[in-house]
């Protein structure tokens, strides 16, 4: 249990200080490359040696990001182009963008023009995924961010060095999923604070060091005797549920996170990268079977997937974690809060901010919440 805990804490710690994660891999000489959220092709980068670290934001104020971004434009992005503006990403020499929404596509210019320190690397996924010409296109596009990967930080990018990377990250896949189902099995070790902490963490590690913590961890978990918890269980969905203030919300209402949908977390492990010929080819295989609101589908799949969350981790309702000004996670609420309720789930709606703010009333609506369950 003691080493559990250590293991715990040193994730609690890397998800609270990511400048400080970023000092220690800069004083050891790594090169180190930004991600903007979400699902850019790391795996290249860290084929060679690359540290991919995740771009998410903070709870800040936002002042120079106004001069390039309006004030309804995601959060995430508004503090993202803050932080570069002011200088807190130094040390990182380029960024990953991906255009999947209106928002991203002006990121991609604007911080090219605001942060001239860093090379920015954008790149657009295909939203029609049934054509065998999208999976050319995104190979097309991964291949151009391979060439400026090389070219910007004077390396290559070898196939068997991304295959093995690939093998890297589905293992790491694995055990995020392995851990997602022990922690509901000891959600008095594994609170919603601790899971995130977790979960965060790994967008500040390199995902082989991230993977063998994940193994302790799991590890000591499987060894405890399964917990029988006595509040009510709920499941998250949306982009992030930041701050913390908001889930020490659910701690106090006695309610546990008992599985996600969110970009953040879980989102980003429900998919491996498949089989195929080539590497890249299995990179632009995994967009195409991704489940998420970014991602165009015909039928809304998202549907299926939440109430099967809701079955198999035994919840009692969804709280949404609903970015400000998030149009393609508000265009999927209508379907899935109408399907739910349905089904006879409560479903609660909260709106998520990256400027700080009191969450009072978010504290009020989740304590009527879990009155009611």
């Amino acid at each position: 249990m003691a080493n559990l805990q250590d293991k715990l804490q040193e994730l609690k710690e890397i998800a609270a200080n990511p400048r400080k994660q970023l000092e220690q891999y800069l004083s050891k000489g790594k090169q180190v490359i930004g991600t903007f959220p979400y699902y850019t092709p790391e795996v290249l980068a860290d084929a060679a040696g690359i540290v991919p670290m995740g771009m998410w934001g903070a709870q800040t104020g936002i002042s120079q990001a106004r001069k390039y971004l309006v004030a309804f434009a995601c959060p995430i992005m508004q503090s993202c182009m803050e932080l570069g503006l002011r200088g807190t990403y130094r040390g990182v020499k380029a960024v990953m963008i991906p255009s999947m929404c209106d928002t991203l596509r002006c990121v991609t210019q604007d911080f090219k023009l605001g942060v001239k320190d860093i090379a920015c690397i954008p790149f657009t996924y295909p939203q029609n995924r049934k054509i065998p010409e999208a999976a050319t296109y995104l190979k097309a596009e991964f291949t151009q961010v391979k060439e400026r990967i090389e070219e910007i930080y004077q390396v290559s990018i070898e196939e068997e060095a991304v295959e093995k990377s690939i093998g890297i990250y589905n293992e790491h896949n694995a055990q995020m999923r392995r851990f997602a189902r022990l922690a509901n099995a000891h959600l008095d070790v594994v609170t919603p604070i601790v899971r995130h902490e977790v979960f965060k963490s790994a967008w500040f590690m390199t995902k082989a060091e991230h993977l063998e913590t994940m193994k302790e961890i799991n590890d000591g978990l499987e060894a405890l005797p399964a917990h029988v918890f006595a509040g009510k269980k709920v499941i998250l969905t949306g982009i992030t549920a930041e701050p913390e203030g908001l889930l020490q919300i659910l701690e106090d209402q006695n309610l546990a996170v008992a599985g996600d949908d969110l970009a953040q977390e879980m989102r980003q492990y429900r998919t491996d990268i498949p089989e195929g010929d080539d590497s890249i080819g299995r990179l632009a295989g995994q967009w195409m079977n991704r489940i998420d609101p970014m991602a165009h589908d015909d039928e809304i799949r998202r549907l299926e997937l939440l109430e099967n969350l809701m079955k198999e981790n035994d919840a009692q309702a969804l709280i949404v974690c609903l970015m400000k000004f998030c149009d393609p996670e508000e265009y999927e609420f209508v379907a899935y809060n109408q399907y739910l309720k349905g089904l006879g789930y409560p479903v609660l709606s909260i709106d998520i901010d990256q400027q700080p703010a009191a969450y009072d009333q978010a504290r009020t609506r989740i304590q009527t919440l879990a009155e009611m369950l």
